[in-house]
């Protein structure tokens, strides 16, 4: 497959997963079997939607060695051709990176999203040398992830543009800042599918967008696909008005839990399972969520006429 024919099918919702523990903590693949069926019965499907599999969201940093390839191989075998499959891995060295991507192609992964090598403190020159040598060696799509928070993970916008010529790296995860603003948007979305990481997802489509990270598409896909055709059809007015009737105040709600406890993953698992999902709980030091946090979590979700179980 060539850079033009996955940048065709790197779009949408991309529908960031969890990663299903039972009451030890061990990772449940056939929970994440049995939702990737579930994901796909409810319109997360090629063309719409992405799944994400392992990403820090899905604890790609606190799972074992053994457990990254069985997870990622339980949804690629649910999904059976009908989603793609974007794999992740975090801030690792060139060569571990390499090794990551042939397990996921080999796995059947679609893609793979790539952050920089943060812990290595690379330069510009570091980041362009990464990017080009894992595409150079690999045949997987790759998206990168920029990280500007990480003291060594901001990637300018001319970097970026530097790498538009590398056939594997196909899209962007967006983040702006001082030395990629938006207003780099048009230049490099020419070359790159650009995905939303933020919280202004009608600017970003405006600007020339691909599809944008969810929030609550893998507990609820009805909400964000609306998103998306909403988008897709230019209806930004409405899009809007669903951004600030359901997302903001789930936003405002993830904010009040962190004060709580971290982990990237606590918010959409407490969605997950106040939609009946049961995915467990983000493994420790992160607290599980309390009886009251769960319990004003399944008011908000009432509030938006989503089915909560009783």
């Amino acid at each position: 497959m060539n850079r033009e024919e996955r940048r065709q099918r790197f779009k949408g919702v991309i529908g960031v997963t969890v990663t299903p523990f039972d009451s030890d903590y061990e990772v449940d693949y056939g929970k994440m079997y049995n939702l990737t069926e579930w994901w796909i019965e409810n319109g997360m499907v090629r063309d719409k939607a992405m799944l994400k599999v392992a990403s820090v969201m899905g604890e790609f940093q606190q799972l074992r060695d053994d457990e990254w390839p069985p997870l990622i191989r339980s949804v690629v075998q649910a999904a059976r051709g009908k989603v793609d499959i974007i794999a992740g891995s975090q801030y690792k060295d060139t060569k571990r990176t390499i090794e990551d991507c042939k397990k996921a192609a080999d796995l059947g992964a679609f893609g793979i999203q790539i952050a920089p090598p943060a812990l290595n403190d690379p330069n510009q020159d570091d980041i362009l040398r990464f990017y080009s040598d894992v595409s150079d060696n690999v045949d997987i799509g790759i998206m990168i992830y920029n990280t500007p928070w990480q003291r060594y993970g901001a990637i300018t916008a001319e970097t970026l543009y530097r790498l538009r010529e590398y056939e594997n790296i196909v899209a962007i995860k967006w983040a702006t800042y001082e030395d990629c603003p938006d207003t780099e948007m048009e230049r490099l979305g020419a070359h790159f599918n650009l995905i939303e990481n933020g919280i202004k997802r009608v600017e970003f489509h405006k600007a020339g967008g691909h599809g944008f990270l969810d929030i609550s598409s893998v507990a609820y896909p009805k909400h964000e696909l609306k998103m998306w055709e909403l988008l897709e059809a230019n209806q930004y007015d409405e899009a809007q008005n669903l951004w600030d009737t359901v997302d903001e105040p789930l936003m405002d709600f993830d904010y009040e839990t962190r004060e709580v406890s971290g982990g990237q993953a606590r918010f959409k698992k407490m969605i997950m399972n106040a939609m009946g999902h049961e995915v467990g709980e983000q493994r420790p030091p992160t607290l599980p969520a309390s009886d009251k946090e769960m319990s004003d979590l399944k008011t908000l979700l009432t509030s938006f006429n989503w089915p909560v179980p009783k």
